[in-house]
């Protein structure tokens, strides 16, 4: 948004009573001397337009005044929905397929998504490997295994991380980004699976999920945004259920198998992606300031 002048006083007039009461009040500005006067700039025609009747108020500043921010009604469903619609999106394929391969259970219709193609036979599982399958031309199944999910926990906790974490990035960065993240932790994610457990039936969202957490994370230290602020605890809470889906307690318990190495995978490239992003808008900033 284009600076514009709110103000032009005198150099003699004191605005520092003033220009104290915008800065308890929040209100972004700067002053600048041009052709004998004091400029007082601020983001935009509407703001500058309130500092004007401010100063017919308060030209000495008040130190008691507080304005309260009208109250906004909570946005609805479908005005959220409708606000970032690639996650809405996201989510409503991940239960379509949820629905398509009878949670999970339908190995018949999950072979169509799998990372690797497979046969089934009365007693065994006869799995392509990943060569054959990019020859074959079927480049979808590098991707396609986050819509896969394995009963109604596992898609319930993806699509409400999915939710939260999906719908920041959108609003911070666009839709076209978030599809971008979303494409690369999950080749990335996949791509480790298989690289360390081989091949077999795996899915989710979780190595995308955790793609999603390390770029916000890592992108709100080096340049702090109220999109990205996570609530406290977040972080240790999902580096520390990492932690344990590593020791394998998880697995001990037959709580089922954890695709260890798609999380680890999508954590390091979404905080590779966090630390990048981080560093431009970082730098962005420096630079137009």
């Amino acid at each position: 948004m284009s600076p514009v002048a709110a103000l032009r006083t005198p150099l003699d007039t004191d605005l520092s009573g003033f220009l104290a009461m915008l800065q308890r009040l929040d209100v972004p500005c700067r002053v600048s001397e041009e052709s004998g006067v004091q400029v007082l700039w601020v983001p935009g025609e509407a703001l500058a337009k309130q500092v004007r009747e401010l100063y017919t108020q308060y030209p000495q500043g008040d130190p008691q005044l507080v304005i309260e921010p009208p109250r906004q009604d909570a946005p609805s469903l479908v005005q959220r929905l409708r606000a970032t619609p690639l996650t809405a999106v996201m989510l409503l394929l991940t239960l379509a397929v949820f629905a398509f391969t009878w949670a999970g259970e339908n190995l018949q219709t999950i072979r169509w998504l799998s990372f690797t193609d497979y046969g089934i036979t009365e007693e065994y599982i006869y799995f392509a490997n990943l060569e054959f399958t990019l020859k074959s031309g079927e480049w979808w199944r590098l991707f396609t295994p986050m819509f896969v999910h394995f009963g109604w926990l596992h898609l319930a906790m993806n699509s409400l991380w999915y939710w939260e974490l999906g719908r920041r990035i959108e609003a911070r960065q666009g839709s076209m980004m978030l599809l971008g993240f979303t494409l690369l932790f999950s080749l990335v994610s996949n791509l480790a699976q298989y690289g360390f457990g081989g091949v077999g039936i795996f899915g989710g969202l979780s190595g995308v999920l955790y793609g999603l957490l390390g770029h916000c994370w890592l992108f709100q230290k080096l340049a702090p945004c109220a999109a990205y602020r996570l609530p406290p605890g977040v972080v240790v809470l999902m580096l520390a259920w990492l932690l344990i889906c590593l020791s394998g307690l998880v697995t001990v318990l037959g709580l089922g198998a954890i695709a260890n190495a798609a999380h680890v995978g999508g954590l390091l490239v979404g905080c590779a992606t966090g630390l990048l992003g981080g560093w431009l808008a970082r730098h962005g900033r420096r630079t137009k300031a």
